[in-house]
């Protein structure tokens, strides 16, 4: 166990100048040590779900969580308790949730959780329930058991999802992680973790936001962002709905575009524009396909042919998954033409050296600036007409 699982001990540090009165520190109220009991019981329940020792989870209470998670393989679990309340022999446990799968995470997934408790007869806590703290996303397991399928470059989970459909998603994902290696090169862990809840409502669940900001939304990735040099735990959480709907082709470039995020995260930051991370992985998801701009890009070329020619590139605001559909698909495409132009008219190195630079300013000011002037030898103004001469030649 050691070295698996961190103990986050309650103690209490008293300060006390004895300038203050000749009396010295006043003696502090006693303490209920409920909250350090239950750290404690939270730890033994940390131990027992990383050794899979059932036995000693069963001892700390309720069984559910381990029961979905067998199959999950589990380099750390630990629990560090933020808030209790009690009211008797029952209490309320907020935690901060902690966890790593072997062999993906570099860091942990964080969580908050609500714990309810109470004690049994011989006075000891047991864990009741637990689930998503307030304002908190679910985790998979609060969704049903969790199937786990392997693949060469993936490890994909599911609940409520056919073992099947997972084993197709790890086929997908297998094709993409080499795909996207051979565009963006570079130092990441060239493996993909994807999330396959059984619906359009658990995949909004696991993201903590309402159904409709995800609906038509194939799949989204999750992680840290802000130029941390790498990345920790990326979650590639799909719309099993939506999925459904897309052919072959178009399922591969959606997995390969999510994969994308995960490789290129470590150098994706405030300083990048969304026309820039959302154009990329869509150049990297096409790229070998054969799709051609007036097949990958049916919006945008509707509005060229009706005269209504994009002024500038899209801005962040453009891509909310909740603004009118075909005004996103217009972002999307745009951004996946601006990378395409550059690929075609600077080269697909030029094109990755472009979105490094772009990334190591950290902030968005300059940032773009900068690097089409180092990388590209242009400025932001001449390469918006020639984008939208491109767009002219591509799809009018």
């Amino acid at each position: 166990m050691a070295g698996r699982r961190r103990t986050w001990g309650a103690g209490v540090a008293v300060l006390c100048a004895l300038l203050v009165s000749p009396a010295g520190c006043a003696r502090p109220a006693p303490q209920d040590g409920a909250r350090d009991e239950v750290q404690r019981l939270l730890d033994r329940r940390a131990d027992a779900i990383v050794d899979r020792d059932a036995a000693a989870w069963r001892a700390t209470g309720t069984t559910t969580a381990y029961d979905r998670l067998r199959a999950v393989p589990l380099a750390d679990w630990d629990y560090k308790v933020t808030g209790l309340r009690r009211d008797g022999d029952r209490a309320t446990a907020e935690a901060e949730l902690r966890y790593r799968l072997t062999g993906y995470d570099a860091a942990p997934v964080v969580a908050g959780r609500t714990l309810l408790l109470d004690r049994d007869p011989d006075g000891r806590w047991r864990v009741v329930s637990e689930g998503p703290a307030k304002k908190s996303a679910q985790q998979l397991w609060d969704q049903g058991e969790v199937t786990v399928v392997r693949g060469r470059h993936s490890i994909v989970l599911g609940a409520g999802s056919s073992t099947d459909s997972l084993r197709d998603f790890a086929g997908l994902a297998d094709h993409a992680v080499p795909a996207v290696s051979g565009a963006w090169g570079g130092a990441w862990n060239r493996r993909v973790v994807v999330l396959v809840p059984g619906s359009l409502k658990g995949m909004a669940g696991l993201l903590g936001s309402p159904v409709s900001s995800y609906r038509g939304i194939a799949a989204v990735t999750t992680g840290e962002v802000g130029g941390s040099g790498r990345a920790p735990a990326d979650r590639v959480i799909v719309n099993p709905d939506a999925y459904a709907l897309l052919g072959p082709t178009g399922r591969q470039v959606v997995l390969t575009h999510e994969t994308t995020h995960v490789a290129t995260r470590a150098h994706t930051n405030a300083a990048t524009p969304l026309w820039l991370s959302e154009g990329y992985a869509d150049w990297v998801g096409y790229r070998g396909t054969g799709r051609t701009p007036l097949e990958a890009a049916p919006e945008l070329a509707r509005a060229v042919t009706d005269g209504s020619l994009p002024a500038a590139l899209p801005a962040d605001g453009d891509f909310g998954f909740e603004s009118d559909s075909a005004a996103l698909a217009r972002a999307y495409e745009g951004g996946w033409l601006a990378c395409r132009m550059i690929a075609e008219q600077w080269g697909e190195e030029r094109l990755g050296e472009f979105y490094r630079a772009v990334g190591r300013h950290g902030q968005r000011a300059g940032a773009v600036e900068d690097a089409m002037a180092g990388v590209l030898g242009t400025t932001p103004e001449d390469f918006t007409v020639r984008w939208r001469e491109y767009l002219r030649a591509q799809l009018g």
